[in-house]
């Protein structure tokens, strides 16, 4: 698996974000975004669904949580980099988000 080229993140980034008003970011060759729940049972709940979500597809995102704020990173470990796989995942994510809005 190979890494996006550098106008294949930007293109997938732009096509991402398109629709959000809170966006995902590129930090360090990697895809950053943090999100703010109510409380720690509905942050909780949101990584759950992540989760099993992750684990069906056998892709899993670096995160960290305090109480009600979840910062998810994503990259591709086997690529040395961002692959198609973070960014559908990304999407996925998104999804799982507005379910909880």
């Amino acid at each position: 698996m190979n890494p996006l080229s550098d106008n294949e993140v930007n293109r997938s980034l732009s096509e991402l974000n398109a629709s959000l008003s809170d966006t995902w970011m590129i930090d360090d060759q990697k895809l950053n975004k943090t999100f703010i729940f109510v409380d720690f049972i509905e942050a909780f709940g949101f990584m759950t669904k992540v989760a099993l979500h992750a684990e069906k597809t056998n892709h899993h995102p670096e995160w960290f949580n305090v109480y009600n704020k979840v910062e998810i990173t994503l990259t591709t470990h086997e690529a040395d980099g961002l692959t198609h796989r973070d960014f559908q995942l990304a999407k996925t994510i998104e999804n799982i988000n507005q379910q909880i809005i």
